[in-house]
């Protein structure tokens, strides 16, 4: 069985995504296809495989079938809904400029900047409110290690921040986990986890250490299946360059560092802000390019996300 495929990428984000309207893959067959297609040796390459299914609702245009490199299912990506939307519209799949898009149950809302050759150039997406109470995104770090980060907000000198006020927080749930204390690789830390529909923990760096140099081969896997996290985590090493702008790398689950993640800029946009590193507009800098985000420090409202899709190739590939 032959299927087409289209190989996209969202600031060096990159996966192969499938019109599952026209092919007919097994539900049962998909781990492994994403398994085979994301292998860069013997495949075709990606961070994972995203089917782009109909949907036989009013209120929803398509849905987004996610499945990390490792074949495991993925709730949502950031980078790879906004190749969603710009596939669904340059191949002509929809004509609006403003679309609903369902994955794992939740759906984003998403405009569209359209080119001269009517191709998609830019996609904005809001990626609802954040979630941000322990038990929903989950973590399981104890009340105490929370009560600790709240009574010591002020005593991490080493961890490098930004001068200026801080955006006005709202509605900030008493169990979230902010600036909390974890054991990893032999030394602690101090993370900020935050949902965007998948687990996140953002960790700012110690003035000292050196982003391009930190050994997230290492890093990563301990905070991924870390015990505090029962569904395992993605996680954000950061540094703040100023108010504005700010420099990450990230380690996937499933699929290890990435270029990109759309989502990890969003919880590090989010964790930026509850921590007083930045104002309500971010520019996230990561290896592949630079993602915006805002929010308004209201954990009820939207966090907004804004950046490029990329088409690199179409082929088929034997299953």
């Amino acid at each position: 069985m032959n299927i087409k495929f289209t190989k996209m990428h969202g600031c060096g984000n990159d996966y192969v995504y499938v019109d599952g309207g026209k092919e007919l893959v097994p539900r049962e067959k998909k781990s492994d296809l994403a398994r085979k297609v994301s292998d860069r040796h013997f495949g075709i390459g990606s961070d994972g495989l995203i089917f782009i299914n109909p949907v036989d609702d009013p209120d929803i245009d398509f849905e987004m079938e996610m499945y990390n490199a490792d074949g495991s299912r993925s709730e949502m990506c950031g980078n790879g809904i906004r190749c969603v939307a710009k596939y669904v519209y340059d191949h002509r799949l929809t004509d609006k400029k403003n679309l609903t898009i369902v994955s794992a149950g939740k759906k984003k809302f998403i405009d569209l900047t359209v080119g001269s050759e009517d191709l998609v150039e830019s996609v904005k997406v809001d990626m609802g409110a954040p979630i941000l109470s322990a038990p929903e995104i989950p973590v399981t770090v104890s009340s105490a290690s929370r009560q600790e980060a709240s009574g010591a907000a002020d005593s991490h000198a080493d961890i490098n921040k930004a001068p200026g006020a801080s955006v006005s927080l709202s509605n900030i749930p008493e169990d979230s986990c902010i600036d909390v204390p974890i054991t990893a690789a032999g030394r602690q830390w101090h993370m900020t986890c935050v949902s965007m529909g998948n687990p996140h923990a953002v960790v700012f760096l110690p003035g000292d250490m050196d982003l391009a140099t930190f050994d997230i081969e290492k890093i990563g896997p301990c905070f991924e299946n870390h015990e505090y996290f029962p569904r395992r985590v993605n996680t954000e090493f950061v540094k703040v360059d100023d108010r504005g702008n700010v420099h990450m790398r990230v380690w996937e689950r499933g699929t290890g560092e990435t270029l990109a993640c759309g989502t990890g800029c969003c919880a590090t946009t989010v964790a930026c802000i509850l921590n007083g590193h930045t104002d309500e507009r971010v520019n996230v800098h990561v290896l592949g390019g630079i993602v915006t985000c805002s929010w308004s420090g209201d954990a009820k409202e939207p966090v907004i996300m804004e950046g490029s899709a990329t088409t690199v190739f179409e082929g088929t590939i034997e299953i």
